[in-house]
């Protein structure tokens, strides 16, 4: 009786794609996607884990969307003196604000910023130590022309 044994094909293809199997790993890891909740305002994006990671490293481990990380920058850099955390956490705050007031009831909204306007006005003219002097006026600022001329 003739016994065939059976074998096993291996091609080409399959013996090249060994040798690059951590690069296809490394790929495949790029292409998974996760998805992040914003700390502040509650924006859910598509991210890579890399990329979470990134951010939530800058941002005081909170994930914060491109948004809300440039209003984050910009109280950093214009307002007062504060930590990465305390800013985070100061623009959280403002988005709750927002989302329980703006969203929910408008009129409401622009009440309370005119308000908040008016608050910030009165601060400013309190906090301002030097007095500028306020000019009478007593003669009319009209040039006028000497009719007496010889």
């Amino acid at each position: 009786m003739n016994e065939q044994r059976l074998r096993k094909a291996v091609s080409d293809v399959s013996s090249e794609m060994g040798k690059y199997r951590k690069e296809l790993e490394a790929i495949t890891k790029i292409d998974e996607v996760k998805q992040a909740e914003c700390e502040c305002c509650g924006l859910i994006e598509d991210c890579t884990p890399d990329y979470i990671v990134e951010v939530k490293d800058s941002y005081s481990d909170k994930w914060v969307c491109g948004l809300c990380s440039e209003a984050v920058k910009e109280r950093l850099i214009h307002g007062p003196r504060i930590t990465m955390e305390e800013a985070v956490s100061s623009h959280k705050d403002f988005c709750q604000k927002f989302n329980n007031t703006t969203r929910l009831n408008p009129k409401l909204s622009l009440t309370c910023t005119m308000r908040d306007i008016v608050k910030k006005r009165s601060e400013n003219r309190d906090s301002k130590t030097l007095v500028t002097p306020k000019l009478g006026r007593t003669i009319s600022c009209v040039p006028r022309i000497n009719a007496n001329t010889k």
